[in-house]
């Protein structure tokens, strides 16, 4: 606990990934006081023709806490 699952367009190498894993499980760890060995972070990801269904269609709106949903226009 706590697990954080990202979306994102496809198309981002696997280092990249990593470091924004990281930077993700270092900001949980500082703000929550959780220990790493708590943490999980997986990335999908999403072919932006399916973005709006498989994605935005699922989004609670309610419980976004920042930024704004993304629409593929």
């Amino acid at each position: 606990m706590p697990h954080i699952d990202i979306s994102m367009y496809s198309g981002r190498d696997d280092e990249t990934k990593k470091r924004v894993a990281e930077a993700i499980v270092e900001t949980m760890m500082k703000e929550l006081g959780c220990q790493r060995s708590h943490l999980s972070v997986a990335i999908h990801d999403v072919d932006p023709a399916d973005w709006n269904d498989k994605i935005k269609a699922n989004i609670d709106t309610s419980k976004l806490y920042a930024g704004e949903v993304y629409e593929n226009k």
